[in-house]
């Protein structure tokens, strides 16, 4: 990915062919051995860091002109800081392994146009003065550029966690082995907001075609042709998002007792569905693992011509996990069942998926957590948002 972006984008190739040391990693742009002059007036070399932004696999105009960078703080020829351009100083870590000391603030009136005008401006601020103690210095080495084997599980860079400086956060993730069980309304939103985290593995589990009624549940726009394809909802959905991320399995059977087996490893399992011998299955073989369950129902109810819909979200612990028996339905028994036949409730689909993405988040330290809940609901027709089944082991007092 690094080099065809190189190669596709003009201003990054520019950089390269006149010799800058240049590496794409963790949706940055770095330019090493750029030469400076430290406090004690001694030329030193360090690293320029920009975040991207990108179109596919081209770079478009940057969206900021602060520009991080790695080493002492910059000086003139007399050791003076150079204060024109101070933006911050604090060392800290942007993404993965990318940690900076300072940020350059220097914005032309007209913004920059591309990266090699960006980039090259700061390059002649900082290693002026350097030139001028040492003539032989020059921030273009023509240094090979070496292939990296930096695997992403996305199939283009994402410049969304990287422009909102939050990449260190997404990271926490990466290492994750996610199954999704169901993939009806909510599990197919549910694996719309996973696909867009760079978590390891996604593997969707469910036994059923899509259909029509699906359509109308799941995120996006079915065609009229992938309906009558009749392909399974795993297959259509795996197709749909590998798109975007490539680590998606797709595995053509609903879980039963059988085959719950097929959970163990996983961090992480969500539970989509409506039958509740398949949640009790799951519950019960994953109890005393370290596979966290979060369950995610749905009651809709047609009350005065008007529908009464309750959307909750049970989460399962191997240190919290006394409260599943009583707060979700083991039975199969589905009377006077709206929300099987009713289209027109894609948007608790949808909130029902947010709320289980978001517990999974806080508990893998994405979001703040002050509550620990392990039980949440949300009623349409009062607005309430009720936590409870907190986990006081855990729970910040």
């Amino acid at each position: 990915m690094s080099q065809k972006l190189i190669s596709r984008s003009p201003d990054l190739k520019k950089l390269r062919d006149d010799g800058y040391e240049i590496e794409i990693r963790h949706g940055h742009l770095l330019i090493h051995s750029i030469p400076y002059v430290n406090a004690e007036r001694k030329v030193q070399r360090g690293t320029l860091v920009s975040d991207l932004s990108l179109a596919g696999d081209r770079t478009v105009t940057p969206h900021t002109h602060v520009i991080f960078f790695q080493g002492e703080y910059p000086c003139s020829n007399e050791g003076v800081p150079l204060e024109q351009i101070r933006h911050a100083s604090e060392k800290k870590n942007i993404a993965g392994d990318i940690a900076i000391d300072h940020s350059f603030s220097n914005k032309p009136s007209g913004g920059y146009a591309n990266y090699y005008e960006k980039m090259t401006q700061y390059i002649k601020i900082i290693s002026h003065p350097a030139k001028a103690l040492d003539d032989n210095v020059d921030p273009r080495t023509f240094k090979p550029i070496e292939t990296t084997s930096e695997e992403s599980v996305f199939r283009y860079v994402d410049t969304a966690s990287s422009r909102a400086g939050i990449q260190v956060v997404s990271d926490k993730v990466a290492s994750q082995r996610i199954a999704i069980v169901g993939l009806g309304g909510t599990g197919s939103y549910v694996l719309d907001f996973v696909a867009k985290t760079p978590v390891r593995e996604i593997h969707l589990f469910d036994g059923d075609d899509f259909q029509s009624h699906n359509a109308f549940r799941a995120p996006g726009a079915a065609s009229l042709e992938d309906l009558c394809q009749r392909k399974m909802k795993v297959a259509y959905l795996a197709d749909k998002y590998s798109r975007m991320h490539t680590r998606i399995t797709a595995h053509p059977q609903m879980i039963t007792k059988e085959t719950v087996n097929d959970l163990q490893g996983f961090d992480y399992v969500f539970l989509c569905v409506d039958k509740g011998s398949c949640k009790k299955a799951v519950i019960d073989a994953l109890a005393t693992s370290d596979t966290v369950v979060i369950d995610a129902g749905m009651d809709v109810q047609l009350v005065d011509e008007t529908l009464l819909g309750t959307c909750r979200v049970t989460t399962c612990t191997k240190t919290k996990n006394d409260h599943a028996t009583s707060r979700i339905s083991m039975s199969d028994n589905m009377e006077d069942a709206e929300y099987s036949s009713n289209i027109q409730i894609v948007e608790l689909n949808a909130l029902n998926a947010c709320h289980a993405v978001i517990k999974w988040k806080q508990l893998s330290g994405f979001y703040q957590d002050l509550e620990h809940e392990h039980h949440l609901i949300y009623s349409t027709n009062c607005a309430l948002l009720d936590a409870s089944e907190c986990d006081h082991v855990n729970k910040q007092i």
